[in-house]
């Protein structure tokens, strides 16, 4: 039982270095096994993922103030004291005091080196500006590398700093239930979002919204597939991979919850998510689904759509600001991996449009592999298509999440 948001923390970061779980999970598990207040548990979240956003950095100035090795749970409570120093408002004496009293019997050294960086503060930052940009902007340097090639130095910087900056919340309003101008006027800790007319930006989000299914959480760049795909009441649709339900549940308010909409995942766990947010949201024209859609048999091998959404699988170096262990967990060989992956889907279902259908390919990536070129191996590989229009989302540009979105016809 972690009683102390510094302890759920520390206790957080050790759990992530195990590797086997991803972040989110780690700190819904903690907060669940913890006796948190609110305050707390935004304390937790906060100083959890700000230390996963800044790992390198922390390392470098921890290297800074103390040479040679240390063991996993020193390095983690060290890791949160810099953290308070160097990024949060906390008192001195609480960020030195109450880290130090975590840290078993290297109180002692983790004492002195916080104290050290008290001190040294303003030197220390110094030397850290002066760092090559994979320990100042805490990202992988292969990463770094492809981004600068791709966009440029000045805008991989940017990137970086959107990257480590806290995701702000937005909502889409549920238009089975309330316009976005209804739910506005509900609460003045909400205001229209820019780059969607159905997305509203909220400092504090009202419980009774989200118990109500008034909205659904998520980025404004995630909307604009479907906006593509432009399903139409009284059509068969498919939703190939559509857990959690933040896109089927767009889906069925664009349908007017008119027509069939099939939304299939491939495990339990998700699917039992999606069904949970199709109810919430008062979607009535779903049938969802567990199941493989890379699977030629199966309940849909009979079926003919008029439009199918291919949300797929990928990298997600778009949402690194939502997904802040991304960075730490991808390598080149998945930039290898993916497109084969994702063409693979491509194939699988592009005959399962009607003629004339329509079939969006989309992903939260920002690499050319899973968006350009995955889009020009399926024009190259899979007969009686073409590409009807697509866009791209960066947030350097466009300040919301990264994606990609392509539109196929299948030709009569």
């Amino acid at each position: 039982m972690q009683n102390t948001a510094r302890q759920a923390c520390v206790y957080a970061l050790l759990e992530w270095e195990k590797g086997k779980v991803f972040s989110d999970e780690i700190l819904h598990n903690t907060i669940a096994s913890s006796r948190l207040t609110p305050l707390d548990r935004g304390f937790l979240m906060e100083t959890f993922f700000g230390i996963l956003r800044n790992l390198t950095s922390l390392d470098f100035l921890i290297d800074c103030l103390r040479q040679g090795s240390l063991d996993h749970p020193t390095r983690a409570v060290l890791r949160l004291g810099i953290y308070q120093i160097f990024h949060l408002r906390t008192a001195p004496h609480a960020a030195v005091n109450e880290t130090v009293s975590l840290a078993g019997r290297a109180r002692g050294l983790v004492n002195a080196i916080l104290r050290r960086a008290l001190r040294e503060k303003e030197s220390l930052e110094q030397r850290l500006a002066k760092a090559p940009q994979t320990i100042r902007s805490s990202h992988p340097t292969f990463l770094l590398d492809r981004w600068n090639k791709a966009f440029g130095e000045a805008p991989t910087e940017e990137l970086c700093r959107w990257n480590n900056s806290p995701a702000e919340v937005h909502v889409r309003a549920n238009g089975l239930k309330i316009s976005a101008g209804e739910l506005l006027h509900t609460t003045p800790a909400a205001e229209p979002c820019p780059a969607h007319p159905r997305a509203l930006k909220v400092s504090q989000l009202p419980f009774t919204w989200m118990m109500n299914g008034l909205c659904y959480v998520q980025d404004p760049s995630t909307l604009f597939a479907c906006d593509l795909l432009n399903p139409q009441p009284g059509e068969t649709v498919l939703d190939a991979c559509a857990a959690p339900g933040g896109k089927t549940t767009y889906i069925a308010e664009l349908m007017q919850n008119k027509g069939r909409l099939i939304a299939c995942d491939l495990y339990d766990s998700r699917v039992a998510r999606l069904r949970e947010n199709c109810t919430r949201m008062g979607v009535q024209n779903a049938t969802i689904l567990q199941h493989d859609c890379m699977q030629a048999d199966g309940p849909l091998a009979s079926e003919r759509f008029d439009r199918i959404l291919v949300d797929a699988p990928c990298s997600n170096t778009g949402v690194i600001r939502r997904r802040v262990d991304v960075r730490w967990r991808l390598t080149d060989e998945d930039f290898l991996r993916m497109p084969a992956q994702q063409l693979a889907l491509l194939r699988r279902l592009i005959p399962l449009l009607k003629p004339g259908g329509s079939l969006v390919y989309s992903t939260c990536s920002l690499e050319h592999e899973e968006n350009e070129d995955v889009v020009s191996a399926a024009l190259h590989s899979i007969p009686g298509i073409h590409l009807a229009e697509s866009r791209r989302i960066l947030p350097f540009v466009d300040h919301i999440d990264g994606a990609f979105a392509a539109r196929f016809i299948r030709e009569s």
